[in-house]
């Protein structure tokens, strides 16, 4: 795997020192790395496929081809565009296991996916989760996946769309999917079901503890 990261960089024209902050670690370790002497940790893994594009069952085993698009494409990617590209690994995450969303948005680097999803002609997404209750259904149900991008702030959400929340209840994470509108109280935002059977909500926006945009869904269909 370690020859992997030097053609990696090769590959995309990079220098080791640009690596090395991507990464994270010094010049040193990065050629201790690249030379076999040390070995690449679960958190760079995750920031190589995250990060650059890099498909993971090349990184692990040297199977099919070193990216999920094209050259220019990646490296596109690499800039932070937000265009579709043609093909991307996203990390799928076990909520529980990252003992909720809060913890996998402050340290998404070390989690370790459960698997990874591959859809064409997605804008950049930085993971996946499933979702619990029936609060958006029909369009989503129990058990669907949700593609996300992260959140910073309130203030760069848009209006009337579909986001992925944990919301603090007496100290208590809660974890659902809400269109987000805004309210006529100060401080407060209207948290809007899709099904008809699950009231609006407002709350403090001093309660939202984590927020991601719903980029995409895939619906879960079992048969008995």
């Amino acid at each position: 795997m370690e020859n992997r990261i030097k053609l990696i960089r090769k590959e995309l024209g990079l220098t080791q020192e640009t690596v090395a902050r991507l990464l994270g670690v010094g010049k040193s370790a990065l050629s201790m790395i690249e030379t076999g002497k040390a070995a690449l940790s679960e958190r760079n893994k995750n920031i190589l496929v995250q990060e650059l594009n890099v498909n993971p069952e090349w990184l692990e085993e040297g199977r099919g081809e070193m990216f999920n698009c094209p050259r220019e494409e990646c490296i596109a990617f690499l800039k932070r565009t937000d265009r579709s590209l043609p093909h991307q690994s996203v990390p799928l995450y076990d909520i529980e296991g990252t003992a909720g969303l809060v913890p996998l948005f402050l340290d998404r680097q070390n989690q370790k996916p459960v698997d990874y999803i591959h859809i064409p002609n997605l804008p950049k997404c930085d993971g996946a989760v499933y979702i619990v209750g029936d609060s958006m259904y029909p369009l989503l149900k129990s058990g669907d996946i949700v593609l996300y991008k992260q959140v910073n702030s309130i203030e760069d959400i848009f209006w009337g769309d579909m986001y992925l929340l944990s919301i603090d209840i007496d100290g208590e994470e809660y974890i659902t999917v809400k269109y987000i509108q805004k309210s006529e109280r100060a401080g407060h935002v209207k948290l809007v079901s899709q099904n008809p059977h699950h009231a609006d909500k407002e709350i403090e926006v001093s309660r939202i503890k984590a927020l991601a945009f719903v980029k995409a869904s895939i619906r879960m269909n079992s048969i008995k």
